[in-house]
């Protein structure tokens, strides 16, 4: 398997892991939609987080790694605030009012967010090429959003595009320190981190609200606290160490089209014409911008 992984050009791996990425991460929205119909948003939202933290633990444990530098908390607890705490918690909150389909269109502009924050934090110089592409997807997105609500608003809108600017910040940092901690080390001390401070506003909800939820929604819950904010970060950050941030952010365009197809399975909600045709778009876009050039500038340069 490394022989056959050596002999492949290395923006292709990165983004072949990006996409089993992605992959896991389709499945989030609608497994949070579900989670929330039973347990409260906070525990959804915060638990998960909690629940990983003891995989987390026992991997690092097992493999024996030393603690990071002390330098390198802060980068650690932005990763933390933008994956373990702004996403999960905002996308929870959200799914209390909106289908998962729709809200999976929404969070499409988590690519652009991604290379922008790439751009000023990791220092990637994406072409002009890129730039048209991503921001053509994105103006996509919005378009969509403004067509199906009607031009109205709602605060569920607001708390997607706040989940999708912490996402954004949460993956670019987390990029970056995969070149210094390796991929998987960084979404596992990042959750072992915070796991103390969470605990807190998990038990107080708990102990008002209960935890009484049908096995679906336990089964939905543990699907979002092992894959989406455990193993699939493993895929997600490796692909970004090996490709560069911006790069493989933009295959994260091809998960409003994957959360879709399992909304529409799994939650039978309605697929509309006008998503097809923003999905559509919006992967023309990934495709055009793959061949995009972004200059790279490695940590410590």
């Amino acid at each position: 398997m490394k022989k056959f992984t050596s002999s492949i050009n290395p923006e292709t791996l990165g983004l072949f892991y990006g996409f089993l990425g992605v992959l896991g991460f389709s499945l989030t929205l609608p497994a949070t939609r579900v989670a929330v119909t039973d347990l409260n948003p906070v525990v959804v939202g915060l638990g998960r987080a909690v629940v990983a933290s003891v995989p987390a633990l026992l991997t690092l444990w097992l493999t024996r790694q030393p603690l990071p530098p002390r330098k390198l908390w802060g980068n650690i607890f932005v990763v933390a605030i933008g994956v373990i705490i702004g996403f999960p918690l905002l996308s929870a909150l959200a799914m209390q009012q909106l289908p998962a389909a729709h809200g999976a269109i929404i969070t499409g502009l988590v690519p652009l967010a991604t290379a922008i924050v790439a751009t000023v934090r990791v220092g990637e110089r994406p072409s002009l090429k890129f730039w048209i592409a991503s921001i053509t997807g994105s103006a996509t997105i919005i378009l969509f959003v403004l067509i199906s609500s009607g031009g109205n608003i709602q605060s569920a809108h607001v708390l997607l595009l706040g989940a999708s600017f912490t996402a954004a910040i949460g993956y670019a940092e987390g990029g970056r320190l995969a070149s210094i901690l390796g991929g998987w080390q960084v979404i596992c001390w990042a959750l072992v981190f915070m796991a103390p401070v969470l605990i807190v506003p998990v038990a107080l909800t708990i102990f008002q609200h209960g935890l009484s939820a049908s096995p679906i929604a336990w089964l939905c819950f543990g699907y979002v606290s092992i894959i989406s904010q455990f193993v699939a970060f493993f895929a997600w950050y490796h692909g970004m160490r090996v490709a560069g941030v911006a790069r493989v952010s933009q295959i994260q365009l091809l998960q409003p089209f994957l959360t879709i197809l399992f909304s529409a399975w799994g939650l039978r909600e309605q697929v509309t014409s006008l998503m097809l045709l923003a999905t559509c778009i919006v992967i023309a876009c990934v495709i055009f911008g793959k061949q995009a050039l972004i200059v790279r500038r490695h940590i410590g340069e």
